[in-house]
This record gives structure tokens, C-alpha cells and sequence, in this order.
């Protein structure tokens, strides 16, 4: 937080979560907080439930919601009171706020959240339970965690998400699943649906909701394994794709680490950029395409995995890598042969970074044997073959052998 503005030792930010039970869930602390503040920022719904409370000036969130943030820092040292809902800090304004203000200026009085109020309703562990949101954001998030008897507690947008995701269950093989819809919780509306995925009938949600499901795999359904080398056909791809094993080895040379981010040059289905952020929720990765039709392909393919935020950019390399942001590896997957990749990849890298490519062809190869040569790192070489039938019989039926060199830069 070295690039934040000078501050006081003395917290003047203070944010208090709020529940839909209003002042009732506050303690005398919190109630006294809202009542002296000068200036008291929050949602219409947050305002309206604290509306005994304020006798400050009320101010609601702005759209863009930096002009909200603005006007915070803009009473910087003078008492401010944030609403928020439940915990501040878990999917909430907490987050964002703390990446402008430090941490010793500001002050938080949590509530519960809306997933341990929905797990007590449920007597679900949450340490056993996948806690996501989905408010703003892609509902295809939820795709990685679809395994049977895994249980899930995710935040929606609108009274329309919970239809949505039963809509995703049924349509990826998991209609079976027991969908629990929690309304409003703590307060007045609260009321709990039960329905199965492929059974949901219900239309008149509450907005404020939150969706539970007990997940149930029906016959052909959409895993996705945890294991790195994912099945060829799960991905939609004109050939051009990295091979599960050869696939599999990749990730493994290519190492991720947490908050990373991945360049895969040249990368026909995405499969590699895809398995890569797969690997933790903090991995980022920029796929390079010559192709329009193969890049419209791994963007559908990056939701279809739960990985909306697979970024596609649609160029040739070398030129195409110009004003990315700097990698922490780079996988060159097609393309490495052509004037200049290799050395912008190179050029680009990170201290540290790791480099990986894979040559099929025999061009491709002359390029990584020159490099292992000038620079060092590891080549290896990679058959594979598979049983298939031969005459009346069986045999084994190699594929193409892959040279693939690994390089960390100094």
C-alpha cells in the first residue's frame, strides 16, 4: 500500500454490515457509529433500513461506482460511516475500499454473511462447501465445482439468477441436483424453495437471494476433473489442439503459481490458457490467435470451463504481444517458428519467468534445438502412442513425437 496517500493513526473510515433484520441485529457500538456520523454512504436498501439511524447526510452509491470512492477519500480524516451487506470483507465493499484506504484508517464492524446465514439454515459446514459469487459476474464460474455430493452456496445478481443456474445444471447434465433457494435472510421476506435443478418452476424470487445446491451428476454429465490433461473432447476445437498427455506434461513444465499470468502464443482451442487458469481461481492468461474463427472458439470454450475471463486477443505474433501485460510464463504453442516470436516472448518474459514450447514440426524444432543451445534450459522429447486397430488385430499407433523445451529466465 505503498502508493496510498499519507493518513492518520486514527480510523475515520468505519463500515458496519448490515443484515435485513435492520438496527435490531446492531449492537449499541454499531448503532452509535451510524447515528453521530456526519456523512453515511450505502445502497437505497441500506439506507432504508437503517432510516431511524441517520441523521448524517445520506449518500447513495454512484454510478460508475468510482465517483462513490472519490467522494469517500474526499472526507479522508473526517468521520465516515459505510453500510455494507453482511460481511464487508467477503465478496464486498470492504475489498474494494481497502485498496484505497490502509487498513489502520479504517474501522469494520461485520455482520454475518449471507453464506454463513444461509450454511446455519442449512447445517451445511462451510469449510465443506463452495462459496462463490455470482452477483456480476459470469454464473459459467460455477462450472469447475459441478462434482456429485459437492456442495455449493452461491450469491446471484437478481431474482432472475437462481432460474439461470438451474438452467446451467440442466443443460450440463446435472438437472438431478437439489436446488435450495434462501430469500432475504434475517428479515421480514425470508423464505426458503426447494426444488431439483431440472424441476424449477418458481418465478417470483426475491432479488436479494442467495442459491444452495447439492450437486448430482446425471448420466454423460459436464465434469470437469481436477487433473491437468482434460479430455480432448470436452473441448471444441478443429484439430488444432494440444493432446491431453502432451497437454498434461505442459502444465506441468509450465508450473503455475498463485496470481500468475500466462501468454499461450498461438493457441488454436485455448485448451493450454484454459487448464492453466483451471489450476487456482488467481491465475490470469492472455490467449494469442492469428485465427478469428479459432478465437471466437476458445471464447466459448473459456466459458464453457468456467474461465470467462480467459483473454482472447485476435493477432499474429510477434506483433500481436505489443502493450500486454508482462507475463509470468509463456507457452508457444503455434507460430514459434515465424521471424521474431521467440525472441519477443523471450524479450518479454519476466526474471524468473518460465518459458515453455512444443515443436511438432521439424522448422519448429530447429528453432528450439538453436535456443536450448544459445540460452540452456531442458529439451525433451515426447511420444506417444495409442492402441488401434491394425488388420484383424491390435496395435500401437504412434503419434506425431513433440520436442518441448523449458527455459527460466535469469
Amino acid at each position: 500500500m505503498s502508493d496510498m496517500p499519507s493518513h492518520t493513526t486514527k480510523p475515520w473510515l468505519v463500515i458496519i454490515g448490515i443484515g435485513e433484520d435492520g438496527p435490531e441485529g446492531l449492537g449499541e457500538q454499531a448503532k452509535r457509529l451510524i447515528s453521530a456520523a456526519p456523512a453515511v454512504f450505502g445502497g437505497e436498501r441500506h439506507h432504508a433500513l437503517m432510516d431511524n439511524l441517520i441523521t448524517g447526510e445520506r449518500l447513495v452509491w454512484q454510478s460508475p461506482f468510482e465517483k462513490s470512492i472519490n467522494a469517500i477519500l474526499s472526507r479522508r480524516g473526517s468521520p465516515v460511516v459505510v453500510l455494507a451487506s453482511g460481511d464487508p470483507f467477503l465478496y464486498g465493499i470492504g475489498a474494494t475500499l481497502s485498496r484505497h484506504v490502509n487498513a489502520d484508517e479504517i474501522r469494520t464492524i461485520p455482520a454475518p454473511s449471507a453464506f454463513s446465514m444461509a450454511a446455519s439454515r442449512l447445517g451445511w459446514p462451510l469449510q465443506e462447501t463452495a462459496c462463490l459469487s455470482l452477483h456480476g459476474r459470469s454464473i459459467d464460474l460455477v462450472r469447475p465445482h459441478l462434482h456429485s455430493g459437492r456442495r455449493i452456496i452461491a450469491l446471484t445478481s437478481d431474482g432472475k439468477g437462481p432460474e439461470e443456474l438451474a438452467a446451467l445444471l440442466s443443460n450440463s447434465g446435472f438437472g438431478h441436483s437439489r436446488m435450495i433457494v434462501l430469500e432475504a435472510l434475517g428479515g421480514a421476506r425470508e423464505r426458503i424453495l426447494s426444488t431439483s435443478a431440472d424441476d424449477f418452476r418458481f418465478s417470483d424470487i426475491d432479488p436479494l437471494n442467495v442459491c444452495a445446491v447439492e450437486v448430482k451428476a446425471g448420466k454423460g454429465a459436464r465434469i470437469l476433473p481436477f487433473a491437468a490433461g482434460l479430455d480432448d473432447e470436452l473441448f471444441e476445437h478443429d484439430g488444432q489442439i494440444t493432446k491431453r498427455e502432451i497437454r498434461a506434461l505442459t502444465q506441468s513444465a509450465l508450473a503455475p503459481r498463485h496470481g500468475e499470468l500466462l501468454w499461450d502464443i498461438g493457441a488454436g482451442s485455448g485448451s493450454i490458457g484454459i487448464e492453466w487458469m483451471l489450476s487456482d481461481p488467481s491465475l490470469k492468461a492472455v490467449a494469442i490467435e492469428q485465427s478469428r474463427e479459432r478465437a471466437e472458439r476458445m471464447a466459448r470454450n473459456a466459458f464453457a470451463f468456467g474461465v470467462p475471463g480467459l483473454a482472447v486477443v485476435e493477432g499474429t505474433a510477434p506483433a500481436a504481444l505489443g502493450g500486454l501485460p508482462v507475463p509470468d510464463a509463456i507457452f508457444v504453442g503455434g507460430g514459434g517458428s515465424e521471424p521474431g516470436v521467440m525472441d519477443t516472448a523471450i524479450a518479454s518474459l519476466k526474471s524468473g519467468g518460465r518459458l515453455v514450447a512444443n515443436a511438432v514440426t521439424l522448422e519448429m524444432e530447429a528453432v528450439l534445438l538453436t535456443e536450448q543451445a544459445r540460452r540452456g534450459g531442458l529439451l525433451t522429447r515426447i511420444e506417444i502412442s495409442r492402441a488401434g486397430p491394425l488388420g484383424a488385430m491390435s496395435g500401437w499407433r504412434p503419434a506425431m513425437p513433440v520436442v518441448q523445451w523449458r527455459w527460466i529466465k535469469d
